[in-house]
């Protein structure tokens, strides 16, 4: 093995293109920016992303939406090829492989993927609406209308029996699609209904094989009988039940042909899951409050509307009440008062609200209206139901104990009571926070209570709030309820500091105007720095500074910090106006390597920034975009060129040698060896070193470690696989039927593109009389490249297409020969059109940097046929053969190529129409050795 050095700069922008496996049914290149790549339903989507650059580009692939709305199952997938199995329509859509490397901008590349599908097609069947009556179908026009969902658009026809039905060939049947639905239905029209008309009628709906889809079809079968649905309902409406009774609903069908199916609906929404369905009978065992509502049987036959009844289920039940007591509302003065009036309030839910009834008991004796004890209740069919007890004229014998009682007719619920003191010591409700309660300090994560003392009889419920009422509670809510004045917070948050209000309710107690007061809570919390770790590389010797700002931290005026080298105090300090510090080495020693901390404390606890300093070397880069990195001397080994380039190599100690790990993939053994560095490795300089003796076809996995006076840095890896060269000792050939069109490339300084395609998808009308009508092989379906040269490509504008890059025979390591083969390079060309341009071959040899060395080339219309090219080459290196397109004075310029060929040897039989262009002979100079060539080129 043997090592050499290449002095350039090899960091490189990423490039990058699409290729397709799977099970893909076509793939097809629209017009300048589109790439449709159709697939079926429930096949496997394939897509890989080539990509090349240096470093090695990370790839990404994204998807914007299809069919619905969805965004790659939120995520993004981090990887070279993008598998999708089984996948569904609604995955169709564009999809991007995104490339970069931090060098230049990202690469893109995009894709359309067309999911194709075909659904089952239903048929219904209606009758003319101002023709309904009594007899459905006798003497009716009667509709048929076929509908299926698919992709591509679904083509219909009917059969009526085992007769074809079309436009025109029954003065009584009509066929046509309504402009509104785009394509989507086919109708049928029976005009005017006859004897012959009630028949088996079949829908088929196809969209012509494409992708395989086979043609679906659905049979209805029309009679005498034939009629929409109508049901029954065997239950009264509605249904009062009190909880935990079973409730069955019957649906019975009363007619219809076909015999309709039902269904059970609540409220337009799915059934609990605790209900059973048989047939038309729906139970709902154990019913609760939460299952009622309106319940509806469905039927459905496809004939006509389908049917529908309803029932509503009410389950009878009360809802705990509240009360609250309002003081005279004629005098300004919140206290109940001898000789004035005082109303109690007392409000329950009741469903059904009609059957709610209301009492009121004083000291548990029952208490009827009268003149000074005034009861009033609201309208049953106003929710809630509220009802009052107005004591005018309030005296000493007044005072005692007022229950509220709420019962529902016919019983069978549990009553509802509440209790209302009215005494002397009855009074309005006072709000007050303890002292030493606001404001409250705590550090982040305690559990924290916020208290309001309320005082007064009877004492409400306290709701509480953030003070800006627009900033939820710790819960989520805008407010909480709490009974004791207390609101408790669990594991408290910076995030929870500011002001809460506590207010009393107008519930449950006085209906007098809010009692307020306000608490202040501050959450103390550790300082938040920046950086929680980073790692330093340097090398010995070398100076460098160590920086740790504070973010945000509460308490922020008392702040500390220590610098420390594991477990050593380097030095330590009070911060003054800056929210940094710094600490500085000025040489780096041996002992110097390790982790730096430092600490910024303050009351609530500590922060730390944490700083690795090491000597390890930064990991190599391979380089993926190696020239013919592979070749073959001998049957049974092949040798590979391995490229790199040191990323950082400047910000350590100097590399003085690389490890070199190899193993065959599967296997467990490691071959080692040490790769010297001589001198200082510059960044961007690429290193190569050749691997021999790999046994074909095995794979391998190559490990790179640098190695500095620090020690060994970090490794980095890659697989080297056994692929046969690319050399024309056997016979390459391509007829661009893959999409990956044999590893041919555009070159990157044309004016635009060739492009792949086949006679199948192509749009004449839009460039008529130009271009191939099929492949070379005469198959309208196989693909080809050429150059369309329609708006906005204008006259003189070039399109270059590259093979790959071809080994010539025996080889060495470096890339030279010691004599120049002979190949023979052929291919077809159709050029028809009145504005065709120029098509021209090229050779380019490596070494031979921006010199393309002309071979052949052909201008004009040569006719509406495919013809034959071929050329003798006499490369004495790595070479690619160069196809040049050139736009003419027009549209109808189109020149297409397909069956490229190369293959040791002498042309044996080259076209008929063949002559002798140009003889030439060029010099060159390569390891001190003066080389000759002759080419001889034919047309």
């Amino acid at each position: 093995m043997y090592i050499f050095y290449v002095f350039i700069w090899v960091h490189t922008p990423p490039t990058v293109r699409i290729i397709h496996s799977g099970h893909a049914c076509n793939i097809e290149e629209e017009r300048y920016t589109e790439r449709v790549y159709t697939i079926r339903e429930g096949e496997t989507l394939e897509l890989a992303c080539l990509v090349s650059g240096h470093p090695r580009p990370q790839i990404r692939w994204t998807k914007t939406a299809g069919s619905a709305s969805d965004r790659f199952q939120d995520s993004s997938v981090f990887n070279e090829t993008l598998r999708i199995i089984r996948i569904q329509r609604h995955q169709g859509g564009r999809y991007y492989c995104k490339a970069e490397n931090g060098l230049g901008s990202p690469a893109i590349k995009s894709i359309r993927v067309d999911v194709y599908y075909l659904d089952d097609p239903i048929v219904t069947v209606h009758q003319s609406i101002g023709e309904a009556k009594e007899q459905f179908y006798y003497e009716r026009t009667v509709f048929l209308r076929c509908m299926a969902n698919s992709n591509p658009p679904v083509r219909y026809s009917w059969r009526r029996g085992k007769e074809f039905l079309s436009q025109g060939s029954d003065k009584g049947v009509e066929i046509y699609e309504p402009f509104f639905t785009q394509g989507e239905t086919k109708i049928l029209k029976l005009k005017n209904l006859r004897p012959q008309d009630y028949a088996n009628y079949s829908c088929i709906a196809s969209v012509r094989n494409v992708c395989g889809i086979p043609e679906k079809n659905v049979l209805f079968k029309l009679s005498n009988k034939t009629a929409s649905p109508t049901i029954k309902l065997l239950v009264e409406d509605p249904i009062v039940v009190n909880p935990g009774q079973s409730v069955t609903l019957v649906c019975v069908t009363s007619g219809g042909e076909p015999t309709p199916t039902l269904t059970w609906v609540r409220n337009t929404d799915e059934l609990s899951k605790k209900s059973r369905l048989n047939g038309g009978t729906l139970t709902l065992p154990s019913i609760s409050m939460e299952e009622a509502g309106v319940y509806s049987c469905v039927a459905s036959n496809n004939v006509g509307n389908p049917a529908k009844k309803s029932t509503a289920i009410v389950v009878r039940g009360l809802k705990k009440g509240r009360f609250w007591i309002t003081p005279d509302p004629y005098h300004n003065d919140d206290n109940i008062q001898i000789g004035r009036e005082v109303k109690i309030s007392c409000q329950v839910e009741a469903t059904p609200p009609e059957e709610l009834l209301f009492s009121w008991l004083k000291n548990g004796r029952p208490l009827r209206s009268s003149e000074r004890m005034v009861i009033t209740h609201t309208d049953p069919d106003v929710q809630p139901g509220t009802t009052n007890l107005d004591i005018i004229d309030l005296k000493f014998t007044d005072f005692g104990t007022y229950t509220c009682v709420a019962a529902l007719k016919n019983g069978g619920i549990p009553e509802v009571s509440i209790d209302v003191n009215i005494s002397s010591t009855t009074v309005p409700p006072e709000l007050t926070v303890p002292r030493g309660k606001s404001p409250m300090v705590v550090q982040e994560g305690d559990t924290v209570d916020l208290q309001c003392l309320v005082s007064g009889k009877p004492k409400p419920i306290i709701l509480w709030s953030r003070a800006d009422k627009e900033v939820p509670m710790p819960d989520g809510s805008l407010q909480t309820e709490s009974y004791d004045g207390v609101l408790r917070i669990v594991n408290v948050s910076r995030e929870m500091t500011g002001t809460y209000r506590c207010a009393t309710s107008q519930y449950n107690g006085f209906n007098v105007k809010p009692r307020e007061a306000l608490v202040e809570l501050t959450v103390q919390y550790p300082p938040v720095v920046e950086p929680v770790f980073t790692e330093i590389r340097q090398g010995l010797g070398r100076a460098f500074t160590l920086n740790c700002r504070v973010l945000r931290a509460h308490p922020s005026k008392v702040l500390k910090y220590e610098w420390k080298l594991g477990t050593r105090l380097l030095t330590m300090g009070q911060f003054d106006q800056r929210d940094e510090t710094d600490y500085h080495v000025r040489a780096l020693n041996r002992e110097g390597y390790g982790e730096y901390t430092c600490e910024v404390t303050n009351e609530a606890g500590a922060g730390a920034c944490r700083f690795l300093v090491t000597g390890r070397a930064y990991a190599p880069e391979f380089y993926y975009d190696t020239y013919s990195a592979l070749w073959q001397n001998r049957p049974r080994v092949y040798g590979f060129k391995l490229q790199w380039t040191q990323q950082n190599p400047l910000s350590v100690d100097r590399i003085v040698a690389y490890r070199l790990g190899m193993k065959q993939t599967g296997q467990s053994r490691w071959w080692e060896q040490e790769i010297p560095m001589e001198g200082a490795i510059a960044k961007g300089e690429l290193i190569t070193h050749n691997l021999t003796e790999l046994i074909k076809p095995e794979a391998y996995l190559v490990r790179l470690t640098p190695i500095t006076r620090f020690g060994e840095g970090d490794s980095t890896d890659r697989i080297i696989r056994y692929s046969a060269p690319v050399n024309p000792h056997l016979k390459f050939q391509c007829s661009f039927e893959d999409e990956a069109v044999c590893m041919f490339t555009q070159d990157k300084t044309d004016d635009f593109d060739w492009t792949r395609h086949s006679a199948a998808t192509r749009d004449t009308k839009y460039t008529p009389n130009t271009g191939p009508s099929s492949d070379r092989a005469g198959s309208k379906q196989g693909f080809y490249m050429y150059i369309e040269t329609s708006r906005p490509r204008l006259e003189g504008e070039k399109a270059r297409l590259l093979t790959p890059t071809f080994n010539v025979a025996h080889k060495s390591p470096y890339g030279t020969v010691t004599a120049a083969p002979t190949y023979c390079f052929g291919f077809y060309y159709h050029m028809y059109g009145k504005h065709i341009g120029a098509l021209n071959a090229y050779l380019r040899q490596k070494g031979h940097s921006g010199s393309n060395s002309s071979l052949w080339n052909l201008v004009g219309n040569q006719g509406d046929r495919w013809k034959q090219a071929k050329v003798n080459i006499h490369p004495i290196a790595s070479f690619q053969l160069v196809l040049e397109g050139i736009r003419g004075p027009g549209i109808e310029g189109d020149i297409a190529i397909d069956d490229v060929t190369i293959e040791e040897g002498e042309c044996k039989d080259p076209p008929p129409n063949s002559k002798l262009i140009i003889t030439y002979t060029f010099i060159l100079f390569l390891l001190g050795t003066k080389i000759q060539g002759l080419r001889e080129l034919y047309c």
